[in-house]
């Protein structure tokens, strides 16, 4: 059994931040930014980003110089029936300003009850979604989603998703041989975007990122037409860069 790709950065990130807000949230009236390094284990140089992207998206507040205590979006969040929604509802507004920062529709995908799930996605005029002309839940060894789903699961699990959905030429570009799948899925490193050039579709690009939250398997990505290729590294890195945000949202 081949052991599973080690956890991607935003995860380490992500289990920072959630250290953060823990230690923020035991100081009702308010943690500076010296005592917050201090309790939650954190290099000043670790913290001062992290603080950052909690800010701006709400999940912490700056009361006066250096001085946090719990933002909005945490408070909104609560417990129950409504939770679930509020995280939804924050995880999408997260999704919509990633499609505008890359300029790409975007998607969270996860692998449930052994399928290919899109989750949830943010789209629009400008950044359309990928025509999906093949149920994403027949097209793991094509699609970029796909694909950076299988890298997170073992020889087994993978072995066990192909033998229910077979391996299809999708188009001239789709990989057809398992071996040669496998051979990309473990030379794959967790920290390089799992791209997509027109295996799935003809005329779309994708690239995708994993998402690690708890022991779930998910990833992040995007699509652009083909004449928007030339943007795809880039988008794909800003993407990759950006993913903290939304595994903080799933690991909430």
């Amino acid at each position: 059994m081949a052991p599973k790709p080690k956890p991607h950065p935003a995860f380490h990130s992500v289990q920072y931040a959630l250290r953060v807000l823990e230690t923020v949230a035991r100081h009702g009236g308010g943690v500076s930014d010296s005592q917050l390094a201090k309790e939650a284990g954190l290099p000043v140089a670790h913290l001062t980003p992290l603080l950052r992207m909690l800010r701006r998206e709400g999940y912490v507040e700056e009361i006066a110089a250096g001085v946090y205590v719990v933002g909005d979006s945490l408070l909104l969040l609560g417990s129950g029936a409504s939770r679930r929604e509020a995280l939804e509802a924050k995880l999408q507004e997260t999704l919509t300003a990633l499609r505008d920062t890359v300029g790409a529709a975007v998607y969270i995908s996860r692998y449930i009850d052994g399928e290919v799930k899109i989750t949830q996605m943010a789209d629009g005029p400008h950044t359309p979604k990928v025509n999906e002309w093949v149920d994403f839940r027949s097209a793991a060894h094509a699609s970029a989603v796909g694909k950076c789903l299988l890298t997170q699961l073992d020889q087994n699990g993978r072995r066990d998703h192909l033998s229910r959905h077979k391996i299809a030429r999708l188009t001239s570009r789709t990989i057809t041989s398992e071996r040669v799948l496998f051979s990309k899925l473990d030379s794959q490193p967790p920290t390089v975007p799992v791209l997509d050039l027109q295996e799935y579709a003809v005329g779309t690009v994708c690239a995708a990122v994993p998402l690690t939250a708890g022991s779930s398997v998910g990833c992040l990505a995007l699509s652009l037409p083909i004449e928007h290729a030339h943007r795809l590294r880039a988008a794909a890195d800003t993407l990759n860069r950006k993913a903290a945000p939304v595994v903080l949202s799933l690991a909430l």
